[in-house]
């Protein structure tokens, strides 16, 4: 199955041996997880809803690189660091998806990358 490897200047870069995402013949595309990294490294927000924010913010130019819109997202994953954070993180992960609301499982872990407070992964369908 052909990919190709998924880059945006407008995301941070990984910070391990990872690609932000792939684009996999059939249409489907691949993000990796994001956390809460602006493009200067830092980490952006104080709480998880901050954190979601910038998070959705990365998701949004990754799916625009590759020419998909939220609304091609069929499934996420969201990994919190503290469970009690899932009703801030909905609410904004509910704007940001509005009427076109994916697949989606959340799970508490026990520590995420840069000691962030959530984490991202998407996967998306290309529109016929």
């Amino acid at each position: 199955m052909p990919k190709s490897v998924l880059f945006s200047p407008k995301a941070p870069a990984p910070i391990g041996p990872y690609s932000q995402g792939i684009k996999a013949t059939g249409c489907f595309l691949f993000l990796s997880g994001q956390i809460a990294l602006g493009m200067d490294g830092a980490m952006h927000g104080d709480n998880a809803a901050e954190q979601t924010v910038q998070v959705l913010a990365n998701i949004s130019a990754l799916l625009n690189e590759a020419g998909y819109s939220p609304n091609n997202v069929v499934k996420t994953t969201i990994y919190l660091k503290d469970m009690n954070d899932f009703a801030a993180v909905n609410t904004v992960y509910g704007e940001f998806f509005g009427k076109s609301k994916p697949a989606r499982s959340t799970v508490e872990v026990a520590r995420l990358p840069k000691d962030a407070l959530v984490e991202i992964e998407v996967i998306a369908l290309c529109e016929d």
